[in-house]
């Protein structure tokens, strides 16, 4: 996991440019933007990307060095989260976890350094729905919007632009970003107000590590019964049973590609999210809570890096056989 956000020594400056006018058209004919884009990891950077490939000006920035492809496109290196919200008119982030924005937002060069009224600050990153609230207090007492707008979808979803996103804030806010939005993803939908965006995706995450777990169970179950698990996964997804998972998921366990994909560690994370949450509301999430059992086993063999796919390595340990042979 990245550290939390903070200058470093790595960074390149290009230069401060001047912001141009939120409402001025390019060539295609759409509103042109000043972005800002703080997080560019397995999911930041082709996301970022996509803006620039769209006319958008990025003011980008990283803990790590800023890719070089971004900054070829025409992408401006800063200093800081601060020099980013001081140059544009949309901040968005997309770091690991809840700590990481309060930092990007929060800490010593962060985003709250750098902003004036009237702008918006967009958090894509997947955290804390009750500690999104609180971030979002924070920003509006600044005379600014604050949008949450967690993703599905993952690095391919990332690289295709076909990212789903989920989005609580106010509607003025989320009409002016949604043409961003379009350029990232294609299920976009504004759920609520500040705080839903979050609880959307950490119920997004309970579902994916439920079958993700029922899809292992059964190849699992077929495969110890002597049924060839690539035939029974196709025979499968022409029924009731058919999924995403089941197609791309389930044929990661039967190939044993585990690479990632959406790490373990990261959905353990989100996990936590729905297990602390639902605690403090007074709800039993039992099948969530026992899918983190498994995504701990995991880790406790070396796994947490795995793809989340591999959560049927823990059920393979207890039933002493594999899906398939490791490649």
């Amino acid at each position: 996991m990245d550290p939390p956000d903070k200058p470093g020594d790595d960074k390149r400056d290009n230069g401060a440019s001047v912001p141009l006018d939120r409402d001025q058209k390019h060539s295609s004919g759409e509103t042109h933007m000043n972005v800002g884009f703080i997080g560019l990891g397995i999911m930041g950077a082709p996301m970022a990307g996509h803006l620039i490939d769209a006319g958008h000006t990025l003011f980008v920035y990283d803990v790590v060095k800023v890719p070089e492809a971004l900054t070829a496109k025409g992408a401006t290196a800063c200093a800081s989260s601060a020099e980013v919200a001081k140059q544009a008119d949309i901040i968005i982030t997309m770091v690991p976890d809840t700590p990481h924005v309060e930092e990007a937002l929060f800490g010593k060069g962060g985003v709250a350094e750098g902003l004036s009224a009237g702008k918006i600050v967009v958090d894509m990153s997947s955290i804390s729905p009750v500690a999104t609230k609180g971030f979002a207090q924070k920003i509006n007492a600044l005379g600014c919007d604050y949008l949450d707008a967690p993703v599905s979808g993952g690095e391919v979803g990332a690289k295709a632009a076909s990212l789903t996103i989920m989005v609580g804030g106010p509607d003025g806010a989320f009409d002016t970003v949604k043409p961003l939005f379009e350029k990232m993803g294609k299920n976009i939908t504004l759920v609520g107000g500040n705080g839903d965006g979050q609880t959307t995706k950490v119920a997004n995450q309970i579902i994916v590590a439920l079958t993700i777990e029922a899809v292992g169970e059964a190849l699992l179950f077929a495969s110890k019964a002597g049924a060839n698990p690539a035939k029974v996964r196709e025979a499968l997804m022409g029924g009731f049973a058919s999924s995403k998972i089941l197609e791309i998921h389930g044929d990661r366990m039967v190939k044993r590609t585990f690479d990632p994909g959406f790490r373990i560690e990261l959905h353990q994370k989100d996990l936590n999210l729905a297990l602390q949450s639902a605690k403090a509301l007074g709800v039993s999430l039992p099948n969530t809570a026992t899918c983190q059992e498994l995504f701990n086993a995991c880790a406790a063999h070396g796994g947490s890096k795995w793809d989340h796919s591999a959560m049927v390595k823990a059920l393979e340990l207890m039933a002493n056989h594999k899906v398939a042979p490791d490649a």
